[in-house]
C-alpha cells in the first residue's frame, strides 16, 4: 500500500456538495471495482440518556433516545459493508439511569449498538475507578487513552493508548486524549492516575501509529474544541501543534458543527476536527468513497406515537 494512502485528510478542499480527495489517495485505483466505501459514525457526550427527549422539549423535542440512535446506526451498516462507530466520552452520568445502574446499563446498550473504540471523559470517572471498572465488564468494545497513565490503578492493562482496526482496506489507527482531571472529578475518583501533557503524548502515539503503518489516524479527544486562553489543550490546539493526526473527533465542550473545521498542522497538511454536541441527538457521519469525503449530522429522531 502506498505511503500516499496514509494521509487520509490531507490536502483536502471545501465544495458546494462535499469534499474532494486528490487522486492519488485512493487505495489502489479508482475503477468502481476497486473503490471501497467506509463510513465512520460517531458520538460525543451522551450523558446516559437513554430515553429520547419529550415532545414538548424547549431545544430537542422527540430527540435522541438509543431505540432511535441504533435504528439510525443501523440503516448505513445495511448499506455499507465497512462501518466504524466511535465515541469521544462521557457516555456516564445525566440521568437516573447512571444513578441507578452505575454505569452497567451504558456499556450493555453500547456494546449492542456495536461500538468499536471509545475514550474516556471526565464524567466517566464519577463512580471512581472500581466502578468505571466493574462497568466496563459488560462493554464489548475497546476502550483508548494516550495521555492517562493507569500503571498504578485496578485500570492498568485495561486501556490501551491506542486501537488499529481493519475495515476493508483501511487500516486505521485510533487512540484517545482525555481533559485534565483536577477540578472536574474528585481527587479520590482517578487516584493513581498520572496524567500526562496530551500535545505530547499524541505525538508520540501518532509516531507510533506511523510505525504501524496506518492508512489514516484518528483522535478521540476529549479535551473540548477550543477556549479563549492560550494554555488549554483543546482540539484546536491539538491539531495546530500535532502532525500526522487526519482526524479529531471531538467532546467535553458540547459544540454542535454542521460542518467539520479544518486546520493546517505543523506540517502544512490539513487536520478536520468534528463534534456533534451532547444528550445523543446527533449522529456524526462521515463517508469516504474514492476521492470523496462527506461530512454531517444528523438527527437522532424518536417516532412518535399517534
Amino acid at each position: 500500500m502506498s505511503t500516499t494512502r496514509r494521509h487520509f485528510f490531507k490536502r483536502l478542499s471545501w465544495a458546494s456538495v462535499g469534499l474532494f480527495l486528490p487522486k492519488w489517495l485512493s487505495a489502489t485505483s479508482t475503477s468502481k471495482k476497486n473503490v471501497q466505501r467506509l463510513v465512520i459514525l460517531h458520538t460525543n457526550d451522551t450523558h446516559s440518556h437513554i430515553d429520547p427527549h419529550p415532545e414538548n422539549h424547549n431545544l430537542y423535542p422527540n430527540q435522541g433516545g438509543i431505540l432511535a440512535r441504533a435504528a439510525l446506526i443501523e440503516s448505513y451498516r445495511q448499506k455499507n459493508e465497512h462501518v466504524l462507530l466511535l465515541d469521544a466520552g462521557d457516555f456516564f452520568q445525566g440521568t437516573p439511569y447512571f444513578n441507578r445502574y452505575h454505569g452497567v446499563l451504558e456499556m450493555k446498550l453500547m456494546s449492542a449498538l456495536g461500538y468499536d473504540v471509545v475514550t474516556l471523559g471526565n464524567h466517566d470517572f464519577d463512580i471512581g475507578i472500581d466502578g468505571l471498572l466493574n462497568a466496563k465488564k459488560y462493554a464489548n468494545f475497546k476502550f483508548t487513552n494516550a495521555n492517562y497513565d493507569f500503571t498504578n490503578t485496578a485500570l492498568a492493562g485495561q486501556i490501551e493508548p491506542y486501537h488499529i482496526i481493519q475495515k476493508g482496506i483501511f487500516k486505521i489507527g485510533i487512540f484517545g486524549l482525555g481533559v485534565e482531571l483536577n477540578g472536574l472529578v474528585p481527587a479520590a475518583n482517578y487516584q493513581g492516575i498520572q496524567i500526562k501533557d496530551p500535545i505530547k503524548s499524541a505525538q508520540t502515539t501518532v509516531e507510533a501509529l506511523q510505525q504501524e503503518k496506518c492508512d489514516y489516524i484518528i483522535c478521540l479527544s476529549h479535551l473540548g474544541y477550543k477556549y479563549p486562553d492560550d494554555t488549554t489543550p483543546s482540539d484546536i490546539k491539538l491539531a495546530q501543534q500535532v502532525s500526522g493526526i487526519d482526524l479529531i473527533i471531538g467532546g467535553h465542550t458540547h459544540t454542535f458543527m454542521d460542518a467539520p473545521t479544518a486546520i493546517q498542522n505543523p506540517s502544512g497538511s490539513t487536520v478536520w476536527i468534528h463534534q456533534v454536541g451532547w444528550a445523543g441527538v446527533r449522529l456524526g457521519v462521515i463517508e469516504i468513497e474514492g476521492h470523496r469525503i462527506n461530512f454531517c449530522q444528523k438527527k437522532i429522531v424518536s417516532k412518535v406515537n399517534s
